[in-house]
């Protein structure tokens, strides 16, 4: 294992001391490494926080600033944050109005978070529930959620940096998330620090499709194929899972999973754009990059949002963060 580290029991910690130096200017880091939040807490706006095991960065900590997060919670990698965690990241981003907690369906961060919410007064929760790939795996009952993630959390924190009030936030958490697919697949293991080897092996010829942010299994292990057939068969179990709602403008999202050069990522979005526009859906916004990774791991995965007015005019408000800034 090669890594840019001191030790396993400190890469975290030091990690988040240097995060945090970087974008001294938007964040502030919390008590005992436990959670990250805004520098300039806005009186009265709904509080949205997020969290999960490092190990998928930027998410969540990256979205932290002005029209997304109010504050992140990142536990070891691969590791939910604890209650402890998520109550103290949600403290000092309260200002009265309410906390919504945006999670990823999880087994273990759905359970943390529910206990974190019943621990806590105003507090309404969104689960993003966004990978077509499999419906059950280790890690979960029912979808995973991916990189639907980062969708949800920018257009909600749009709304909440607007004024919009919790049960609406909610709301429209919920609607974002119902119309929002994803798949992804892996050319690569990732290493986790603490385990020092690959969590997976796969030979030069294959591939792991359907893989989720963790490095587990998905639908089957294949050989590895063209670009524009990975992207056919991610695109056709996006489309039909959408049915008839897979019609009109469309956000499209393709993220590396942290070993992928942009040089691919763009190739794959130029496949899935030509695909999904054959099949009626309209691309009028996109994103592609690394936002929400699995260590080092070479691979990529797509997501399609289905947008409305509102869901576009919020996408593209203004939004200050370490990982995405535009607008301002």
């Amino acid at each position: 294992m090669k890594k840019f580290m001191n030790s396993v029991d400190t890469v975290l910690t030091e990690s988040l001391n240097g995060f945090v130096a970087a974008h001294a200017d938007i964040l502030v880091l919390g008590e005992e490494h436990k959670f990250i939040r805004r520098k300039v807490i806005k009186p009265g706006k709904v509080a949205l926080i997020s969290g999960g095991g490092s190990g998928h960065e930027p998410l969540h900590a990256g979205f932290v600033g002005h029209g997304m997060l109010d504050a992140a919670c990142p536990g070891q990698v691969f590791t939910s944050p604890t209650p402890a965690q998520i109550l103290g990241a949600a403290a000092p981003v309260d200002t009265g109005a309410g906390c919504l907690f945006i999670v990823k369906n999880y087994e273990g961060d759905v359970m943390n978070f529910d206990m974190a919410g019943e621990m806590a007064d105003g507090v309404l929760q969104v689960v993003i529930n966004d990978d077509v790939a499999v419906e059950n795996s280790s890690f979960t009952t029912g979808r995973r959620g991916v990189a639907g993630t980062l969708v949800v959390e920018k257009i909600v924190g749009a709304a909440a940096e607007q004024g919009m009030a919790l049960a609406n936030l909610k709301a429209l958490g919920g609607r974002i998330n119902s119309a929002t697919r994803s798949m992804g697949v892996a050319l690569t293991s990732c290493t986790v620090p603490a385990a020092g080897r690959p969590t997976f092996e796969i030979g030069d010829g294959e591939m792991e499709f359907g893989v989720g942010i963790h490095g587990e299994p998905g639908r089957r292990r294949d050989t590895l194929k063209s670009a524009d057939a990975i992207a056919e068969e991610i695109c056709a179990a996006i489309l039909g899972d959408l049915g008839d709602r897979a019609k009109g403008p469309a956000l499209l999202f393709i993220n590396g999973f942290g070993g992928t050069p942009l040089m691919e990522l763009y190739l794959m979005y130029n496949s899935a754009r030509n695909i999904f526009e054959k099949q009626g859906v309209t691309v009028t916004r996109s994103l592609v990059g690394s936002y929400v990774t699995s260590l080092d791991m070479a691979g990529c995965s797509i997501t399609l949002t289905m947008l409305d007015d509102e869901a576009t005019s919020m996408w593209d408000a203004p939004v200050q963060t370490a990982a995405l800034r535009w607008g301002l």
